[in-house]
């Protein structure tokens, strides 16, 4: 092979691996807020702030440390703006339940202050730029989904009573259709593109008739707090593949959403009804093991 031909072929996958990462994180749900965003896919909430020192203290030791320190002031600041912007359900952002609970603001604080450093850089002009970071999990969690959300017991799957059916009369066939058993479906995946869907912490999925077919009710506090009452994705594909609803994964397509925030998306009464027909259903939903696609 000649040299040119191999140097071709380098150029390419140099050119490849950067669009396939650029592609990933394009499907990442990402909602910006001020000078901060909310990873809904990542579940991750990230701030930068900017900081420098006083004019007196240029050109001196204490420069740099000054302006690092103003820098994550900034970047708290901003990293509070953000988790105050947190949609907790369709109706209910983390600023308007903070509001009436001074004990809960004065947590969220606390986590802000001890939200991780993930990048500082030292700028040309003397400033110092700083991303800081924290998750939507875990105690941040704890603190903010609904406290009807309880842990859960495991669920038990009843056996079906059986009757042994007639034996057939010797040389006469048997008429009895062996009746064909339900399919078990591992997660749950609602393809909400197109409707204008936002993510929050606890959503619901209802039927036609708003009877809720997934929320609050239906999972483990345990499972909503480590990773969340659902996982959010931009394409089919990556979502019906995505470990969270492991393999083999029911897909509905929502219709419309309900509430002021659209987080609450309704499903057909036929796709609620799969939903409500087996146990292993029931166990899947208190696990999370749901997906929410949209634009």
């Amino acid at each position: 092979m000649k040299k040119s031909s191999i140097l071709s072929m380098v150029l390419a996958v140099l050119l490849i691996l950067p669009a396939y990462g650029f592609c990933n994180e394009w499907q990442e749900v990402v909602e910006n807020i001020g000078n901060g965003s909310i990873n809904w896919t990542k579940g991750i909430l990230q701030a930068k702030g900017i900081g420098a020192s006083p004019e007196e203290y240029y050109g001196k030791p204490q420069a740099r440390p000054m302006a690092l320190r103003a820098a994550r002031i900034d970047a708290m600041r901003n990293l509070l703006e953000v988790t105050q912007g947190v949609r907790i359900d369709s109706a209910t952002v983390v600023k308007n339940f903070a509001v009436t609970n001074d004990v809960i603001m004065a947590k969220v604080s606390g986590m802000v202050k001890g939200a991780q450093i993930v990048k500082q850089e030292y700028l040309s002009d003397g400033t110092v730029e700083v991303t800081m970071q924290m998750s939507l999990h875990g105690g941040f969690a704890q603190l903010v989904l609904p406290q009807e959300i309880r842990q859960v017991e495991p669920i038990k799957s009843v056996p079906s009573l059986s009757v042994e059916p007639p034996k057939p009369s010797p040389g006469i066939p048997s008429k009895t259709a062996e009746k064909p058993t339900s399919e078990i479906y591992t997660g749950l995946v609602v393809n909400a593109i197109g409707l204008n869907a936002r993510p929050a912490m606890s959503p619901k999925i209802i039927d036609e008739t708003g009877q809720e077919v997934y929320g609050s009710a239906f999972v483990s506090r345990e499972y909503a707090v480590q990773q969340g009452m659902s996982g959010y994705a931009k394409d089919i594909t990556a979502a019906q593949s995505n470990p969270r609803v492991t393999n083999n994964p029911l897909t509905v397509k929502g219709l419309k959403t309900e509430g002021p925030g659209n987080a609450d998306i309704v499903i057909s009464n036929a796709d609620a009804s799969k939903l409500r027909s087996a146990s292993e259903h029931l166990s899947f939903m208190k696990k999370c093991r749901v997906m929410i696609v949209v634009d």
